[in-house]
């Protein structure tokens, strides 16, 4: 079963908000490398308290922890860009009044109050912009002591977790319940559209017949990175049609190159690109010359936040995915967002010393 662990690594400096930086790109690498680790569950305590003849609602959140919040809240704060995401898409980003300093979509999402950096959630900002909800994410993207200390503060948090594709469209269901109002409908129609969405291009993928070896490139740097057994990645890869080669080891992410290299894999997809590293990069890497997919020119870039962040476009990225394994599928899937194209830009926003998957 897929686990999303959304640990930050805190490097120097910290470019503008929404830009693609050094610190989030290896925020990123933890945050996929981490997909596969036990998600710990914070410790149920009261409730905060929803003020008298105030309607409420009372949910449980990913951690199993009851919640009760205001039926309709007015104040939301969200502690990640794939709720950050959500919110907008269900027509709430007009109740949102705080953000994290990595929100980078919608387009409004950048605008956001920061409440949340790669070194935590900024409490003074908490208690000023008085929240009725704050919306975090599970497995330490959203620090547990954080957590803690904002219901402590009694703010009500609802945590979410997604661990697995079905899990994405279930936290869905789970922020339109905790928003309220028009969003509870809207959450329950986005949900079953991306399910089916998903299904037609899994069932267009399980049709070509082929399940070509897949190695979906997480960062190259320090070591090479790539899914882990029973990943989120592994089960993308596997509903694009294609066979995941993994590290063998559910909490290891990292793969040594000559593991790689005996597995062959005939395609290798760019999670990476974003940051500089392009087909023309892999191949000029020592030993490479050799893999079929490298010999076949079958080393695809693409927009791995797409792919991987837990949010609205989880298809769209599946789209995106099956087309990097199934080129022979691209003229049926055009009633999806088309690929940027991605070694085109990653020069001006490629990182001197890391690369990455983007933050969920």
């Amino acid at each position: 079963m897929t686990r999303l662990d959304y640990r930050s690594v805190a490097p120097s400096g910290v470019p503008g908000k929404g830009s693609h930086h050094p610190w989030a790109l290896a925020l990123g690498v933890a945050a996929v490398m981490a997909l596969a680790g036990g998600a710990p569950v914070i410790a149920q305590s009261p409730s905060a308290g929803v003020p008298q003849g105030v309607p409420a609602t009372t949910l449980t959140d990913d951690t199993g922890t009851v919640v009760t919040i205001p039926s309709d809240p007015a104040r939301v704060i969200s502690l990640s860009p794939a709720i950050t995401e959500t919110a907008f898409a269900l027509g709430a980003g007009d109740r949102l009044v705080g953000g994290t300093d990595y929100d980078d979509y919608p387009a409004q999402a950048p605008a956001l109050p920061d409440v949340a950096t790669y070194t935590g959630v900024l409490m003074e900002q908490v208690v000023a912009l008085e929240p009725d909800l704050v919306l975090a994410a599970g497995n330490g993207f959203t620090p547990d002591a954080d957590i803690a200390r904002m219901r402590e503060l009694g703010y009500p948090v609802v945590v979410l977790y997604a661990e697995d594709v079905d899990g994405v469209m279930a936290d869905i269901r789970l922020i339109g319940d905790a928003l309220g109002g028009d969003a509870d409908a809207a959450a329950e129609s986005m949900a079953a559209d991306m399910a089916a969405s998903i299904e037609r291009i899994s069932a267009l993928a399980a049709a070509t017949g082929t399940t070509p070896r897949t190695f979906y490139e997480i960062g190259d740097q320090p070591e090479l990175y790539g899914p882990a057994p029973d990943s989120f990645i592994e089960d993308l890869v596997g509903l694009a049609g294609g066979d995941a080669i993994t590290t063998s080891d559910p909490a290891v992410f990292s793969i040594p190159v000559e593991q790689l290299i005996v597995a062959d894999p005939e395609v290798i997809v760019l999670g990476d690109a974003l940051y500089g590293v392009c087909p023309d990069v892999v191949a000029a890497r020592p030993g490479w010359a050799d893999i079929t997919a490298v010999r076949a020119g079958a080393v695809r870039p693409v927009n791995d936040t797409v792919i991987t962040r837990p949010g609205p476009r989880l298809a769209d990225g599946l789209a995106s995915l099956t087309r990097a394994i199934h080129p022979e599928l691209a003229d049926e899937l055009t009633d999806f967002p088309a690929d940027p194209p991605m070694c085109a830009v990653a020069a001006s926003t490629a990182a001197p010393s890391a690369s990455g998957s983007a933050q969920p």
